[in-house]
């Protein structure tokens, strides 16, 4: 019997498969002899590492303060209890609607399609989600299905939704063929006008923005918007910008999510050349995020008060359209509470 050849990975998988999984593997690769950084393994229990090998090429060689490393290396500092901090920071559980479907805000529901990204954030608000509980679950599956037309069913049940949001995990860990199919789920739905995706995968695995996806997204009678995370300039090298170019070519508005984080970017000089880096690249410099306080992650938080007078110099250094929203997600509000 002849052997069956496996159909070969699309790149980006095959990316993603090499990805540093180890602390110390990254450590060796950016010749940064850290001993003391190696002591955060018990991190990576419960919330593993993941880092690209492109993510990591743009990190500085030989240091340990480089800021995205800092945004994706384990600390012991994730182990230490933080009062005021706790598993679900934005109450996702009281959001649950269905398996997969969170509604939070008027007009707009939000489905949970993949539990996986392409890198692990270590101040990930829902590094502690039940994701084998509430995921949707892979649409090309009979419990896919089933979940699939419950959430619909509760959508269709409230008709001033209007935007359906694809969030995770990352949506864009799909496949196309799995993403396709839910697209035509949602469109079924004729008071649905808009299809929101908030994804890393542009900046942290931009060999997934392909033509195929961008002709997917823009051909789908929902109008398509693309939220980007990316919190620092060094993040969109060549590959990213490349990427970011095929969505825009396809008309996909494009808007950029930042958390303001301590050591990484809670500095003016930096969120400015982030804004002009963004806009550069046709992104909307949208939200600026106050870190959700999630078990884990307090070890990067900025106080509210220099968080103001970051957003302050950043309206005396740039024009008005470059600064983004200074916000914060308080749980039960009708939406993102501004802070300045």
């Amino acid at each position: 019997m002849a052997h069956q050849q496996q159909p070969e990975l699309a790149g980006w998988k095959k990316e993603l498969a090499r990805a540093f999984r180890r602390p110390e593997e990254l450590l060796r690769y950016l010749d940064c002899n850290a001993p003391e950084l190696l002591e955060a393994r018990p991190a990576t229990a419960d919330f593993p590492m993941l880092v690209p090998r492109g993510f990591a090429a743009l990190m500085r060689r030989a240091d340990p303060r480089d800021p995205l490393l800092l945004q994706v290396l384990p600390s012991a500092a994730e182990s230490l209890p933080v009062a005021g901090y706790c598993k679900d920071p934005v109450d996702d559980r009281a959001a649950c609607r269905a398996p997969g479907l969170l509604r939070k805000y008027a007009g707009r529901a939000l489905i949970i399609v993949s539990g996986a990204c392409a890198v692990h954030c270590r101040y990930c608000f829902r590094r502690h989600f039940s994701y084998t509980r509430q995921l949707l679950a892979h649409p090309n599956t009979d419990q896919g299905e089933e979940r699939i037309h419950a959430a619909l069913a509760a959508i269709a049940a409230t008709p001033n939704v209007h935007e359906v949001i694809l969030s995770g995990g990352d949506p864009l860990l799909l496949d196309d063929d799995a993403l396709s199919r839910l697209v035509k789920h949602i469109e079924q739905l004729e008071q649905v006008r808009r299809l929101r995706l908030h994804t890393r995968l542009p900046v942290v695995l931009p060999s997934r923005i392909t033509p195929a996806l961008c002709t997917l997204l823009s051909s789908s009678r929902l109008r398509p918007v693309l939220v980007i995370h990316a919190n620092h300039a060094a993040e969109l090298g060549a590959a990213a910008a490349t990427a970011l170019d095929k969505l825009a070519q396809a008309r996909i508005p494009l808007l950029n999510q930042s958390v303001l984080l301590r050591n990484v970017n809670d500095n003016a000089e930096v969120l400015a050349a982030l804004a002009e880096r963004l806009f550069d690249l046709g992104v909307i410099n949208y939200y600026l995020h106050q870190l959700d306080r999630v078990d884990g992650a307090a070890h990067f938080e900025v106080a509210d008060e220099q968080a103001r007078q970051l957003l302050a110099s950043l309206h005396a250094r740039l024009p008005g359209y470059l600064v983004p929203r200074l916000v914060r997600e308080i749980p039960g509000a009708p939406g993102k509470t501004p802070l300045a």
